[in-house]
């Protein structure tokens, strides 16, 4: 009977294991962090993170193996001036397969720069939806930050699925800003810390206004990169359509976080997708990326003559 048991325990864990919905990659640097502090602290907040990310199930959904979102994230820590106390920044990354290909789309390609926490090495990594702030908001702001940040990924993966479906995902994201802890170091999560933060760009993905957001989302993805492979001339012609669509969203708002978001990381993708389209299309794509994506206009302009 024992021996069933433990089978029993044994197949749930792997089960459980096998339904979360992320395959992330965790690394915390402390290069920056002054001498008089033990390295070895960061080793275990580094394995914490991992465990706190991929061990916790985010949704009600059983993810399989070749389902799980492709993420990672890299925190750059410095010390804070207080015993432990570190400032830090966040790199999120997060991408998504393409149908009928071994090709990882970007999706996120952020860094966040306004991480401040509380840890003690061996410190429970604590996380409650109805509780954000916990007892100590500085010690609980790290989780809060990851937490946030893991549901705009699954928000934005949910929504390439299908129109719309990321929203429980970022309204979840929400509810941690609008619990978020609050502290003399902490910023990130209110209008006035600055225009392009934690606040504002799921501000900008709830926000009624820019729904158009959402559906170059899906067409980009779903209608376009998912046919590049088997249908490349209707992938694409669908990619050109996000875009339009994108454009609309730009000139109705103007200088949306959300759109130079969608941006980040994009660039080489783009080129290669328009690269070898027939010479009116390239030269239409060129021409709303250009406007899109400023900072990678030279890019565009050279590589998409």
């Amino acid at each position: 009977m024992k021996r069933i048991a433990l089978f029993i325990i044994a197949f749930f864990a792997i089960f459980q294991l096998q339904a979360q919905e992320l395959r992330a990659r965790v690394s915390v640097m402390s290069n920056r962090v002054g001498g008089n502090v033990n390295k070895k602290i960061f080793q275990t907040l580094q394995n914490s993170l991992n465990d706190f990310i991929n061990a916790r199930k985010w949704s009600n959904d059983n993810f399989k193996t070749n389902e799980k979102i492709d993420c990672s994230f890299l925190l750059n820590v410095e010390s804070g001036g207080e015993p432990d106390v570190y400032k830090a920044s966040l790199t999120i990354q997060s991408a998504r397969p393409v149908f009928n290909s071994s090709y990882l789309s970007p999706m996120v390609n952020y860094l966040d720069n306004d991480v401040a926490f509380k840890y003690a090495e061996f410190q429970q990594l604590d996380f409650s939806e109805t509780r954000v702030s916990g007892n100590d908001p500085l010690a609980s702001n790290l989780t809060a930050v990851v937490a946030y940040w893991i549901n705009i990924i699954l928000g934005l993966d949910y929504d390439s699925f299908s129109p719309s479906g990321g929203n429980p995902y970022f309204m979840k994201a929400q509810n941690i800003v609008n619990s978020a802890p609050e502290g003399r170091s902490i910023s990130g999560w209110k209008a006035f810390d600055g225009t392009r933060n934690r606040y504002w760009l799921v501000e900008n993905l709830l926000n009624s206004r820019y729904t158009l957001f959402h559906d170059a989302i899906y067409q980009y993805y779903r209608k376009g990169m998912d046919q590049m492979y088997d249908q490349e001339n209707i992938g694409r012609t669908q990619i050109i359509g996000a875009l339009n669509t994108l454009n609309t969203l730009n000139t109705e708002n103007p200088n949306t976080m959300v759109l130079a978001f969608f941006f980040q990381g994009k660039a080489q993708e783009l080129v290669k997708v328009f690269s070898k389209a027939p010479p009116q299309v390239k030269s239409q794509a060129l021409e709303l990326l250009q406007k899109l994506d400023v900072t990678s206009a030279n890019k565009y302009k050279d590589e998409l003559k």
